[in-house]
C-alpha cells in the first residue's frame, strides 16, 4: 500500500496567467481507482486558452492535465489486466451517465461533460488517482508518444465522422497538433490530404514529417482561392477540417469545400462567425461539430502508434521538467508560431 502522509506537488491553474506548483497531501484510490505517477504530459492549445483566460469551459483554480502516459503503483482487483509497474494513458472525459446523449451512448457529447484539467482536476501531479475502467495499457509505445494519443484521439474522432474514400481530398486547417493529427488521421484511411496555416515553418514541417501529399500558407483569401484552385482545378475538396478555433477558419473551411462535401469542426472558440448560411444550402454542405473521443477512437490511436504505423516524435517541439512548468507556459504563450507540442516531464 502506498502511505497517504507525505505531500505531492501538483501544478495548478490559479487564475489566468498565473501557474503554481502546489503541495497537496497524497491520493488515495477508492474501489474501482487506480493510483498512477505520472511520467510525461502533453500542454495543448486548450490549456493555452485557459493560460490566457478565453477558454470556453476552464474554471480557476484548476489542476492542469489531460494529456498524459503515467506508471501504475496500486490497483485493486480488476478485470481490465491493469497491473502495477504497467505503462499506461487514460480517457479524461467524465460523462454524467444520464442526459439524453449519455443515454443514447454518445458520451463524448454528455451535456455534463467534466474533462480532466478543464472542469475538474487534471493529472499534473506527481500522483493521481484514475478509475480502472477508463485506464487503457501502454505496453509497446514509449511514454512520450503515449502522452500524445489523446490529442491523436480527439483529431480521429473528427476525421472519423467524414466518410473518407481514397479518391478524396481533404484540406486541414490548422498545422498544430490537432491539425497535424487530423490530416494524419485521414492519410490512414487513405485520403489525399493537405494542410494550411498562417506559419510556413508549420506547414513544410507537417508535410515533411508526416508525409501529407502538400500544403500551403494562407495568409489571404485571395491566396487561399488561388491554392484551390491550383490543388482541385476550382472543384473544391471534399471534405476540410477547422483545427485553429477561429470564425475565420470555419469560414475559410465552408469556402473550400467542394459541392457535396463535408466540413468538420474541431478547434474550440468563443467567438462567433457571421457568414451568408446560403452557402451551406447552395453546396448542399453536411456541416458537423466534433467533441473529444470515444475509447475506440483511444484504441483505434494506439494500435496505429503501437503497430508502428504513425510516429508521434517529431510532434515534440520542446520539452520541459514539472518544476518549470511556468517557464514552459510562458514559452507557449511567447511562441505558439513555433510549438507544436510542448511536453512536461515529470
Amino acid at each position: 500500500m502506498v502511505e497517504n502522509a507525505h505531500t505531492i506537488t501538483g501544478i495548478v491553474l490559479t487564475e489566468p496567467g498565473v501557474v503554481q506548483l502546489v503541495d497537496a497531501v497524497a491520493p488515495v484510490p477508492a474501489a474501482g481507482e487506480a493510483l498512477l505517477r505520472m511520467r510525461f504530459g502533453g500542454v495543448c492549445g486548450s490549456d493555452l486558452a485557459s493560460y490566457r483566460g478565453i477558454s470556453a469551459y476552464v474554471s480557476y483554480p484548476r489542476t492542469l492535465g489531460h494529456e498524459f502516459s503515467a506508471e501504475v503503483v496500486e490497483v485493486g482487483p480488476n478485470d481490465h489486466g491493469i497491473t502495477p509497474g504497467m505503462l499506461v494513458t487514460a480517457l479524461p472525459y467524465f460523462n454524467c451517465g444520464v442526459c439524453y446523449s449519455c443515454r443514447r451512448g454518445r458520451v463524448n457529447a454528455c451535456t455534463e461533460n467534466q474533462t480532466m484539467g478543464v472542469q475538474r482536476e487534471g493529472a499534473f501531479s506527481e500522483l493521481f488517482t484514475m478509475p480502472i475502467d477508463r485506464i487503457y495499457d501502454g505496453s509497446g509505445i514509449d511514454p512520450r508518444a503515449l502522452a500524445l494519443i489523446e490529442p491523436f484521439s480527439i483529431s480521429y474522432h473528427g476525421v472519423g465522422r467524414i466518410p473518407l474514400g481514397a479518391e478524396d481530398r481533404v484540406l486541414v486547417f490548422g498545422a498544430g497538433a490537432i491539425g497535424i493529427l487530423a490530416a494524419v488521421s485521414a492519410k490512414s484511411r487513405g485520403a489525399q490530404v493537405y494542410v494550411t496555416d498562417i506559419s510556413a515553418v508549420k506547414v513544410e514541417a507537417a508535410v515533411r514529417d508526416f508525409g501529407l501529399d502538400g500544403g500551403f500558407v494562407n495568409d489571404s483569401s485571395e491566396s487561399l482561392r488561388a491554392n484551390i484552385e491550383r490543388i482541385t482545378c476550382g472543384d473544391g475538396f471534399d471534405a476540410t477540417v477547422e483545427a485553429v478555433g477561429l470564425p475565420a477558419a470555419f469560414l475559410a473551411c465552408v469556402e473550400a469545400a467542394a459541392s457535396g462535401g463535408h466540413v468538420v469542426v474541431i478547434g474550440v472558440s468563443k467567438s462567433s462567425a457571421d457568414f451568408n448560411a446560403t452557402e451551406l444550402q447552395r453546396k448542399e454542405l453536411t456541416v458537423m461539430g466534433s467533441r473529444a473521443a470515444t475509447r475506440s477512437d483511444f484504441e483505434a490511436t494506439m494500435a496505429l502508434v503501437r503497430d508502428g504505423h504513425v510516429d508521434l516524435g517529431p510532434l515534440i517541439t520542446r520539452e520541459f521538467s514539472a518544476e518549470e512548468m511556468p517557464q514552459a507556459l510562458e514559452d507557449l504563450d511567447r511562441n505558439s508560431g513555433e510549438i507544436t507540442k510542448l511536453l512536461i516531464r515529470f
